[in-house]
């Protein structure tokens, strides 16, 4: 069981009485304040189930550890459910009443397009996992730091991966109508027609829409000879999937990480819908080709075998949480001090901090710490433990 601000107080209330003392009793420390705002309910809930779960697992740990000299991890939790008012609502009480010490989330671009620039007026560090390129920039968001890659790095990776391994030339493209899908169909689109391919046919779809089928019908009417698929909600994927398998439609998916996530099986009608689908992964959770993860991920695995799910889940998603944690811990340690301005100039000063889901760099002048070396694609059906296997020809 983790030990708790309030535990902490009373036993050391209890040991007093029970000693008939008149001792005055020690405060405990402060608790480190981690906010974490993210949607754990609703169509786009799946990113952040996962990374709670890294979150919660590293918390726990270091707290039953005796904390960071001496002071807990107090995770300060609040579900947007994918909405950007709420995020809005979340994001001022976490900086304003709860005046946490550093946060980490929205996982939804959407919702951080409305949330940096508070974190940023509160001067609250903040650690952000979004991809939307705009997110990042040091002169007007000093306070904010991506730790995954950005827009741009997963746009490439796919493209690369439909046009110069597969060969394939005519695309269709379709996300679902969060701020993060809008952005990522339009700015898809653009750079296909940029690289020679032909765009035959573009969507934006209601997360929450049932029926997907006149959309692929469209696609495939269309001549498209390969998806690239912006969304992540698990059940749009796995829908589109369905339709796709429903209407006889060979035909390849590319695109976000989500559409590996195991929670993506569950939802499809035959399992054989989930072949030929290819998913932006990384190096830090892929299997080689003895089927072996890389020494610093495999250990974790083994550590939390039983602990935390990882069936359903993306590996990576569980790391990333832990290592948002660990970062505001690290940082609390080494300066000595929980104040913004010490986090923040220790983030600015890693040059290459290894953590589980990467190794992260960060300067004054640059916020994006992911290295665009460690993105490759993964086959989204050979998850095991949350990782997978490289894509064939990647």
């Amino acid at each position: 069981m983790p030990i708790t601000r309030r535990g902490i107080l009373y036993g050391s209330l209890g040991a007093a009485a029970a000693g008939l003392t008149t001792r005055r009793v020690a405060a405990a420390p402060e608790p480190i304040r981690f906010g974490w705002l993210t949607a754990l309910t609703g169509a786009n809930s799946a990113p952040g189930v996962g990374f709670n779960r890294g979150i919660v697992y590293a918390a726990n740990k270091i707290n039953a550890a005796g904390g960071v000299n001496g002071r807990m991890i107090d995770v300060i939790t609040r579900d947007s459910s994918g909405d950007p008012a709420k995020a809005v609502n979340a994001a001022t009480d976490l900086a304003s009443n709860q005046k946490v010490h550093a946060v980490f989330g929205p996982v939804n671009s959407g919702e951080s397009l409305a949330t940096t620039p508070i974190f940023t007026r509160f001067k609250v560090p903040s650690l952000g996992i979004c991809v939307v390129d705009s997110l990042i920039d040091p002169e007007k968001f000093p306070n904010a730091f991506r730790l995954s890659p950005d827009s741009s790095q997963w746009d490439d990776a796919v493209r690369h991966y439909v046009l110069d391994i597969l060969k394939l030339k005519k695309v269709a493209v379709l996300g679902d109508n969060t701020g993060y899908g809008t952005t990522a169909t339009a700015g898809s689109v653009a750079n296909f027609r940029k690289d020679g391919a032909e765009v035959v046919y573009s969507e934006v779809i209601d997360a929450n829409a049932q029926d997907v089928s006149p959309n692929l019908l469209h696609a495939r009417d269309a001549g498209a000879q390969a998806i690239a698929c912006w969304s992540d909600s698990t059940g749009l994927d796995a829908r589109i999937m369905n339709a796709r398998g429903r209407i006889g439609w060979d035909v390849v998916m590319a695109g976000h990480p989500a559409l590996g996530s195991g929670d993506v099986a569950h939802l499809l009608e035959k399992p054989e819908y989930w072949d030929k689908v290819f998913t932006v992964g990384y190096r830090s959770c892929s299997y080689n080709a003895d089927g072996m993860l890389p020494p610093r991920m495999a250990a974790f695995v083994d550590e939390v075998k039983g602990k935390v799910e990882l069936q359903d889940t993306l590996l990576w998603w569980v790391t990333a949480g832990v290592d948002a944690v660990t970062l505001v811990v690290e940082a609390v340690s080494k300066t000595g001090s929980s104040d913004s301005d010490k986090i923040i100039a220790y983030w600015n000063g890693l040059s290459t901090w290894p953590g589980l889901f990467g190794d992260y760099a960060f300067s004054p002048k640059e916020h994006n710490g992911y290295p665009t070396s460690e993105i490759v694609m993964s086959a989204a059906n050979s998850s095991r433990n949350g990782a997978m296997t490289l894509a064939p020809g990647a």
